[in-house]
């Protein structure tokens, strides 16, 4: 009975941490434990979070102390407020429940020097998940259901039926404890599991099972293929903004695998993604518009030409507003703007971040549409194309300083000065230099 236990995940002497909540399941996989600590010389240890959501919670953890207490198993028991974190996180209840309890066990885990803790989820609980992933909508990983490992955490019980789980407890004569919220179908998973998974069994009694061996099969397609993608990711480049992935790399990539290293990219960006959001993420990256973007959970993602951007956090701050030219060194947004009067050069023009104009009172404002400037023999042309032309990223456009004559454009933050504005040589002038970080747009 209870032969699909995996044993095999807990290497032989190591301490583990049992995640006690006193039903069934968390039960049925203490006394397991139990009997590897007598074949396989394991620690096992438990930890028992009191969440505050329930009455019965106290009830539950007098049971699961009384049990441990007799079976000689240690127990750390938290308590946390998990209503309260959740509105202060703007979480779901259930949400926050999940991130509070591994908190709580990780925590323990260290404090107690438990290499792996281990979970009750069993081989409804994977069914249930994939169902849910597949009703949300999802891609491979999300139909391979809940990992057997996960950093240091193993859930040997994903082989077991809930009918092993019940058989063993009875057997054992092992007492549980259940959580009346287990049956409130106004939860979706309750829903899959009172009303979705007793369907399916009604058409073949083993389809919790089967999708449960059939998630095993996809996510040994799904960490191949991640495998496979994790070289594309790593040529991400870590900058201020987040995460900049070439373009290059997921258009020569086989979309399975560009899909993935797109996951890769975001997770090292700190940014969350559905299946969805990578779709558009995949699109954006091999779309035709160099400046194009979307917004993700949690920040964003962009074209920077060449460069898929994803960028965590707000949207950049609105540019400065306009200021007067003042002589002296003065700072406009992330630039520094030098402005000293002198004697104008034989070359007034000395490089697109240094020039000397005619003397005059000057703005500093950002980019205005019909902005238009004459760059030495060049074509007249719109701000707007040359900073297309000169690859400016679209959403630092805005940022860059304009110095305006009145009307006209007289010089524009590393394009360069306006040839009809520049100071005649020997003649009166105002020498600028203006910068930006290691002259970077």
């Amino acid at each position: 009975m209870g032969d699909g236990f995996q044993f095999g995940l807990i290497p032989p002497g190591v301490g583990v941490l049992c995640a006690l909540s006193g039903g069934a399941d968390s039960m049925y996989l203490l006394c397991r434990l139990l009997e590897g600590r007598e074949k396989y010389g394991w620690t096992v240890r438990a930890a028992h979070l009191n969440h505050g959501l329930r009455e019965s919670a106290g009830r539950d953890e007098e049971f699961v102390r009384g049990w441990c207490e007799r079976q000689g198993v240690p127990l750390a028991v938290g308590r946390e407020d998990v209503a309260g974190y959740a509105r202060r996180e703007g979480l779901s209840v259930e949400e926050a429940g999940r991130a509070a309890r591994y908190r709580f066990l990780e925590r323990t885990a260290r404090e107690t020097g438990c290499a792996l803790i281990a979970t009750g989820h069993h081989a409804g609980d994977n069914a249930e998940t994939v169902l849910m992933n597949l009703i949300r909508g999802c891609g491979l990983k999300g139909l391979a259901g809940i990992p057997q490992r996960r950093g240091n955490i193993v859930r040997p019980m994903l082989e077991v039926s809930r009918r092993d789980i019940e058989a063993y407890l009875k057997e054992q004569v092992v007492p549980h404890v259940e959580d009346e919220t287990n049956t409130d179908v106004n939860y979706t998973r309750n829903k899959v599991r009172h009303r979705l998974l007793p369907l399916l069994e009604e058409l073949n009694p083993q389809a919790a099972a089967h999708i449960a061996a059939a998630a095993r099969r996809l996510r040994e397609d799904e960490e191949e293929l991640s495998r496979q993608a994790a070289p594309l990711a790593a040529e991400g480049l870590d900058i201020p903004d987040g995460v900049a992935l070439p373009v290059r790399v997921l258009r020569e990539a086989p979309r399975p695998l560009a899909l993935r290293a797109c996951a890769m990219a975001l997770d090292r960006a700190g940014l969350g993604a559905e299946a969805v959001h990578l779709e558009r993420v995949l699109a954006l990256a091999l779309g035709e518009d160099p400046s194009a973007g979307t917004d993700l959970p949690g920040g964003r993602a962009y074209r920077q030409y060449e460069l898929l951007v994803l960028s965590p956090g707000a949207e950049p701050e609105p540019p400065p507003g306009p200021e007067p030219l003042r002589e002296g060194e003065g700072r406009w947004g992330d630039w520094s703007i030098r402005c000293m009067p002198a004697t104008c050069p034989p070359k007034a023009y000395i490089s697109p971040w240094e020039f000397y104009l005619r003397p005059g009172d000057y703005l500093v404002r950002p980019r205005r549409e019909g902005d238009r400037l004459t760059l030495g023999r060049r074509p007249e042309k719109t701000v707007k194309r040359l900073m297309m032309e000169g690859r400016v990223p679209a959403r630092r456009r805005e940022r860059v300083p304009v110095l305006a004559w009145g009307d006209r454009v007289a010089a524009v933050g590393g394009l360069g000065p306006e040839k009809d504005c520049l100071a005649a040589p020997g003649a009166p002038a105002l020498h600028i230099i203006i910068k930006t970080e290691e002259n970077v747009l």
